[in-house]
């Protein structure tokens, strides 16, 4: 039987980039897949599944709230590759379950594991609860060199642990760090905390 998969990462650990790399591996293969990712995801465009280094595919397919992935034909795939899996509701990570039964196709997500509250995302939840295989794409911490475990939000210069967990197109910025900085960074006094942007 044919595994899903749970590739999860902080911001900016390179997961879709991993991502288009297996796409790639895939195709020079002269293997057919299907690249997917929810449609809510417009920062870059629709559709448009791009890494932070550049590399830009099109998705073959935008999952909306009412989309059934079990009406989609997988004859002659030979992979499904989801990327920002974090947005994807419990329905949906069903879904890729059951493809990888009824088609006999490896699922590969990548995505968040946890908001910038440290809570999981809904469809990272369910890939844990589901997954065959759960890696971890590595990154370290932006402030020092211990491994990067949680995703630390600005507003206006502050690190935030508020606010709705998805927030597309707002004007913030996401930093991966240790759990260590990520609780020093939030027990700041606010100008140090500007500073530490800045810098």
């Amino acid at each position: 039987m044919a595994k899903l998969y749970f590739r999860y990462g902080t911001v900016g650990s390179a997961k879709t980039l991993n991502l288009l790399a297996v796409a790639h591996n895939y195709r020079q293969q002269e293997k057919k897949i299907i690249l997917m990712k929810p449609a809510l995801d417009t920062r870059f465009g629709v559709g448009s599944i791009k890494s932070r280094a550049g590399l830009e595919q099109e998705a073959d397919l935008l999952i909306y709230p009412e989309t059934t992935l079990l009406s989609v034909d997988y004859a002659n795939v030979s992979c499904v590759l989801v990327d920002e899996a974090q947005f994807l509701s419990e329905k949906i990570v069903g879904e890729l379950r059951q493809i990888t039964l009824e088609w006999d196709l490896p699922v590969i997500c990548y995505g968040l594991r946890t908001d910038f509250k440290s809570h999981l995302f809904e469809g990272s939840r369910r890939l844990m609860e589901l997954a065959d295989s759960i890696e971890e794409v590595k990154a370290t911490c932006h402030y020092c060199n211990r491994k990067s475990i949680m995703n630390l939000k600005y507003v206006n210069g502050r690190a935030v642990d508020k606010g709705p967990s998805v927030e597309l197109g707002a004007e913030e910025k996401y930093l991966p760090s240790c759990y260590r900085c990520y609780s020093a960074e939030l027990s700041k006094k606010p100008e140090r905390r500007l500073q530490a942007v800045v810098s």
